[in-house]
């Protein structure tokens, strides 16, 4: 697995790894059932503490994108069900990018064409 750390970033290290975990799965780089590196060898691999990797894959157990088994390991465990709670999360952190779009004078189809073409680009169904 692949992932690469802006140590510069004001985006914190385990939100990095993270996030770079859901795109992989997102453009079906990773699939369910598909091992990931043990917190040792992943923070050892990209230079980090491990209480940093263990974060990030504490934080994606608790979104429900990965398990953590004692004997297996790590490993991508996405449910494509989504409920009323995941929606909230997702307005949550969607509201201020939208507001900071308008804010910045982009009009509502600009946003939606940017979102389709984020979208696209992970593959997403045109349809869903």
């Amino acid at each position: 697995m692949f992932i690469k750390i802006d140590f510069t970033s004001d985006i914190p290290i385990y939100e990095q790894i993270k996030n770079q975990i859901i795109e992989a799965v997102a453009r079906g780089e990773l699939q369910n059932g598909d091992s990931l590196p043990s917190i040792r060898d992943l923070a050892s691999e990209i230079g980090v503490n491990m209480h940093t990797v263990a974060k990030a894959y504490n934080e994606l157990k608790y979104m429900g994108l990965i398990a953590i088994n004692k004997k297996h390991g790590a490993y991508i465990a996405v449910s494509k069900n989504y409920d009323k709670e995941f929606l909230n999360e997702i307005i949550k952190e969607v509201t201020p990018i939208v507001a900071k779009a308008i804010c910045k004078g982009m009009n509502k189809y600009e946003l939606i064409r940017l979102i389709e073409t984020i979208f696209d680009g992970f593959g997403g169904k045109k349809d869903a």
